[in-house]
């Protein structure tokens, strides 16, 4: 990380992403389970694991708010920035397949309608959902692996410290023999967990409110939520994911670690504000339980000030 660098923009992002995030994925959380407990269908199993995903993230993010405030520079125990950066980045990954599994439930709830209520396709959703989780996991751990290789020119502090090549940052700077093995993975994370993901959402939701629109039964509120959660998604992808990933295909291609690579990882942290949109365009309980507490505030403010 340069000394020019705005962290203070970088903490400003942090905190206001904790302070929209955490609210919002704790009441999606509450929907979730109190539909599933209700009444379980694929789609909520989906929107329950993204929650958990955001709720993950945003738990661990104060400790890259303490990063920012420090200037980047590492001053919390090493074992930390090993533990963080693994809970800092899968999140980011399982979010796009969640979404990805969000986006196919939809198409397949309008396009084909019949087989979307088999009691059958309740079963199926558990393994998926371990699958995607399993996968993050084993993936997210390759990139540990991979960041861990050392080159003959690394130093001893780089020996002792695989991950923090030098003792003052953490997941920064890497050697040669770092960067070469680090890249090829990067650019496969970027198929996987961006590009798949971006194709199969735009071709699922481009149908959906294709078929939706064509429907005149189907009232006008429930076409713009339709409209609004295509948009909410693809708004995550372009807006948190995109500039990530696509440091990772500059990256392969230059064949070197972006400089702007960090301000990408800092985009992704707005994840957790854009994935509101979604649990609220979807789920009827959210918009319940957020008019209720908003009722409950307004409530509460004209108290205070009568």
């Amino acid at each position: 990380m340069s000394e020019d660098s705005p962290t203070a923009v970088f903490l400003a992002i942090y905190i206001i992403t904790f302070l929209i995030g955490f609210p919002n994925s704790a009441l999606a959380l509450y929907s979730c389970i109190y539909k599933i407990h209700r009444q379980s269908i694929p789609i909520d199993i989906f929107m329950l694991n993204l929650t958990i995903s955001d709720l993950i993230f945003l738990t661990f993010l104060p400790i890259k708010m303490k990063e920012a405030a420090d200037n980047m520079v590492w001053n919390m125990p090493y074992f930390l920035c090993n533990f963080h950066m693994f809970v800092f980045f899968l999140p980011v990954y399982s979010s796009s397949l969640f979404l990805t599994a969000i986006s196919a439930e939809r198409y397949v709830c309008i396009a084909f309608p019949v087989k979307y209520k088999s009691p059958k396709r309740i079963i199926y959703t558990v393994p998926i959902c371990v699958g995607i989780w399993v996968l993050v996991g084993v993936t997210s751990l390759f990139v540990y692996k991979a960041a861990q290789i050392d080159s003959d020119e690394a130093d001893n502090t780089t020996n002792q410290r695989p991950l923090v090549t030098e003792p003052q940052t953490c997941y920064s700077n890497f050697t040669e023999e770092q960067i070469r093995q680090l890249l090829p993975v990067r650019l496969g994370l970027a198929v996987v967990f961006f590009f798949l993901p971006l194709i199969t959402c735009c071709f699922c939701y481009i149908n959906f409110v294709y078929i939706l629109l064509k429907r005149p039964l189907i009232n006008r509120k429930r076409k713009l939520r339709a409209i609004g959660l295509a948009l909410g998604t693809l708004l995550v992808f372009a807006g948190s994911f995109a500039p990530y990933n696509i440091s990772h295909l500059v990256g392969f291609i230059k064949k070197e670690n972006p400089k702007w690579r960090m301000t990408t990882i800092i985009l992704t942290t707005l994840n957790a504000c854009y994935d509101p949109i979604i649990f609220f365009c979807i789920s009827r309980e959210m918009r319940r339980v957020i008019k209720v507490c908003a009722k409950a505030f307004f409530q509460f403010y004209a108290n205070l000030k009568g």
